[in-house]
């Protein structure tokens, strides 16, 4: 039979760039094709929190939570064999490959993954056409970031989305959070909103300026793990004022030292001395700020200077740690401020009244309080 060459030509050159994907461009393009695959969404005990705020895992440590079902941690696998079987390779289309290859050769020769499904894409795309179709950029920031915070009630909380890998990575995941993720996902797609940028690759560049010191990725220790330096990092680059003091807070008054004084509840820190005493730095650095909070017998008088939208973090008197949990200021059809959040119980949603269930979180003592700013 004769052979059609314009065929085998074709396969040559797919095969060709299949070749260069699994080579790579600056360490490798595998990550990138391997995001494309479904993975396992086992949970880990430790919460965003932990290895960021210490929320979940100040609940495992002391005993205290809210409803919290802990989960075994996930066992990481080795990356698999460069000996693929190739007919089990997740789909991928040529173009797509070519796109893949683009990005990383266009990288900057930075080592940044980002771990994204398909489906996270298809749900932010869909979260823009809201937008558009509501006109959410005529509103203010704060009713914006509430309208985005709506489109994902009832969507999973999952612990330890950050901390699957032995390797820092930038997480990005719209259909289940942890508490801070939930916060940083609406954030950073209502900031798009507020200045009619809905493209998704700046959706991912936001996430990783608001997730890490001076906005840049650079391992573990870069991420802003306790939420009082996200705060006070964010503010720096105006996305978000700490309005905490003019709304009548008052000093905390400790230590913020949880995670070094718990250094074998972090994997990162247990094995690696360098990141340890990085993060024994970034403490020491805590300790020259003053973080405040509203005590939780006068969060409802503030009820009047709070807007939709703002940021809240719930303090706490657990020893060495700032806040065990976060969420936004949920306005309520009939005026009242709640409370919109990713709750360890089980899902997004909504408490009607921020004061009593902020006196209902054990180990509480009151809230810190921050505001999204209008980007320029």
């Amino acid at each position: 039979m004769k052979q059609n060459p314009w065929k085998n030509m074709k396969n040559f050159w797919s095969l060709a760039v299949l070749g260069f994907a699994i080579v790579g461009v600056n360490n490798s393009l595998i990550p990138d094709v391997w995001a494309f695959q479904s993975q396992s969404t086992t949970g880990y005990v430790v919460d965003r929190q932990t290895a960021g705020q210490g929320a979940d895992l100040a609940f495992s440590l002391t005993g205290e939570s809210e409803n919290l079902e802990l989960t075994n941690k996930p066992t990481v696998s080795s990356f698999p064999s460069m000996l693929w079987d190739f007919n089990n390779l997740a789909e991928i289309s040529y173009s797509e490959l070519l796109k893949l290859l683009a990005r990383r050769s266009d990288s900057n020769n930075t080592e940044r993954e980002t771990v994204a499904q398909p489906e996270d894409i298809a749900r932010f795309e869909q979260v823009v056409q809201y937008a558009k179709q509501q006109n959410l950029h005529d509103r203010s920031m704060g009713e914006i970031v509430q309208a985005i915070a709506d489109n994902f009630l009832g969507k999973p909380y999952a612990a330890g989305l950050l901390d699957k890998s032995g390797e820092e990575k930038l997480i990005v995941t719209l259909n289940k959070f942890d508490c801070v993720l939930f916060v940083e996902t609406v954030l950073a797609i209502a900031r798009g909103v507020a200045v009619q940028d809905y493209d998704y690759q700046n959706f991912v560049n936001r996430i990783e300026e608001q997730r890490y010191l001076n906005g840049k990725m650079n391992g573990y220790c870069s991420r802003l793990h306790y939420f009082s330096d996200w705060i006070n990092d964010n503010q720096k680059r105006q996305t978000v004022e700490n309005i905490t003091a003019e709304l009548g807070g008052v000093p905390m008054n400790k230590t913020l030292n949880f995670m070094s004084q718990h250094r074998s509840s972090y994997p990162q820190m247990l094995k690696d001395e360098a990141t340890y005493q990085c993060i024994v730095s970034q403490e020491a650095d805590l300790a020259k700020t003053t973080v405040n909070y509203i005590p939780t017998n006068r969060i409802k008088s503030v009820y009047s200077q709070l807007k939709p939208g703002d940021i809240v973090a719930v303090a706490t008197d657990v020893k060495g740690l700032d806040v065990t949990h976060t969420g936004l200021v949920y306005r309520n059809a009939d005026g009242n401020m709640g409370l919109i959040h990713a709750s360890p119980a089980g899902e997004v949603t909504v408490a009607y009244d921020l004061q009593r269930y902020i006196s209902r979180v054990e180990s509480a003592i009151g809230i810190v309080v921050a505001r999204a700013k209008t980007p320029n």
